[in-house]
């Protein structure tokens, strides 16, 4: 404890010189820190954002840019061969909307109808009723699952809608189930219509002729996806006869996988920054414990003379340098949590509406690494070269 209490007096003597020599080890650590705390957020916003999105769901689309996108179309005929064809697809439904004027009594607005399976694209829970399910497929029964906006809009008085009917047009549609609000945010991830209805009763009431803008496919095994969109793809070109019809996909893991490797090569440059600031650093701290050993010469020399031993001025000097990376790694630990926590609070949180917990552990073991890293690698020549001190030499240095 003395060695400390020693060490920080030395220091805190020498207040500017000391924040001085620290300042690249602040920078450094703070942004390494700030990007693994904004990293975290946005990993974990995105993964909110989109956590209404089911996994074992995908979408097919054709590339409007080729020179042929007429003949890529999807057709209405098309899901009930791929789904034979391909093994890992157990439902195909047409992407579809249409935009109409929904109605309970006096009630009204304007909402995105669409078709749904048995298999929910948008799995948010159920807060009233159920999902869809494959006896309304198989019946092209005429019922509804309500979003959460619609239901407020058109029963603002609230309570369980289910067994109530709404219009939509002419067509009267029974509601068998209302959905969870989503998180809220500026982006609102939504991947399904207002007014969601069996894809079946969708194809008889709305769907005009066999061309469909895009397909989903739901696979019962979320890892077979790949595979799965490979599959339907070949198998369309296969029923176009044109090997070189080309098509799009979207699907969760793209999206997930795009924002890591965002945030991958993020974290890279920032972790380079935060090397050379980490270096420059250390230059500092060894130049300055240099100093700090050549102006205490004789002070050395006087503790080697009245018995101090090799191993406590080493380890004197050792702490002295230990104590300097700790402060430092320690205000640049409290900056970056500090910047990357108003970063996710004041933007990520409000964009997404997804909160998401600072990542303590993995920050302090960061920071801690650094500071200890730091201290072995530039503390201890200066250290060493205090302790290697002739005292007889060192009493006569001036």
């Amino acid at each position: 404890m003395i060695y400390f209490q020693e060490a920080w007096a030395v220091l805190a003597a020498n207040k500017l010189r000391s924040l001085l020599t620290i300042t690249g080890l602040i920078i450094g650590v703070a942004a390494v820190i700030a990007i693994q705390v904004l990293g975290g957020s946005m990993a974990g916003a995105i993964d909110g954002l989109l956590g209404g999105m089911s996994d074992n769901s995908f979408i097919i689309f054709p590339n409007t840019q080729q020179n042929n996108a007429f003949a890529a179309a999807i057709k209405l005929s098309d899901l009930p061969e791929i789904k034979r064809a391909v093994p890992q697809v157990v439902e195909t439904v047409p992407v579809a909307f249409v935009n109409d004027l929904v109605r309970n009594g006096h009630h009204a607005g304007r909402y995105r109808i669409s078709p749904e399976s048995a298999i929910p694209f948008d799995n948010l829970p159920a807060i009233y009723g159920r999902h869809i399910d494959q006896h309304d497929i198989d019946s092209a029964a005429n019922v509804c699952v309500l979003k959460h906006d619609a239901y407020v809009r058109l029963f603002p008085e609230g309570g369980d809608p289910t067994g109530q009917s709404v219009y939509a047009g002419p067509n009267r549609f029974v509601i068998v189930g209302v959905l969870d609000a989503p998180k809220q945010g500026l982006i609102n991830a939504g991947f399904a219509g207002q007014v969601a209805i069996p894809w079946t009763s969708y194809v008889e009431r709305y769907l005009r002729g066999n061309t469909l803008f895009a397909a989903r496919f739901v696979v019962a095994d979320p890892s077979t996806i790949a595979a799965a969109e490979n599959a339907v793809i070949a198998q369309l070109r296969e029923l176009r006869g044109k090997p070189d019809l080309q098509y799009q996909t979207f699907d969760k893991s793209q999206v997930t996988q795009g924002i890591d490797g965002v945030f991958t090569a993020m974290t890279m440059v920032v972790a380079f920054i935060g090397a050379v600031s980490l270096l420059v650093a250390g230059i500092g701290i060894m130049n300055i414990m240099l100093v700090s050993v050549a102006e205490r010469t004789r002070e050395i020399g006087v503790r080697k003379a009245i018995g101090a031993k090799r191993s406590q001025v080493l380890a004197q000097f050792f702490i002295e340098a230990l104590l300097l990376c700790g402060t430092g790694c320690a205000i640049g630990w409290a900056i970056g949590v500090g910047l990357g926590a108003l970063v996710n609070g004041v933007a990520i949180v409000k964009v997404t509406g997804t909160i998401v917990g600072v990542p303590w552990l993995q920050t302090i073991a960061i920071a801690g690494t650094f500071a200890i890293v730091v201290t072995l690698a530039f503390g201890t020549y200066p250290a060493y070269r205090a302790a290697r001190l002739d005292p007889i030499e060192a009493l006569r240095y001036e």
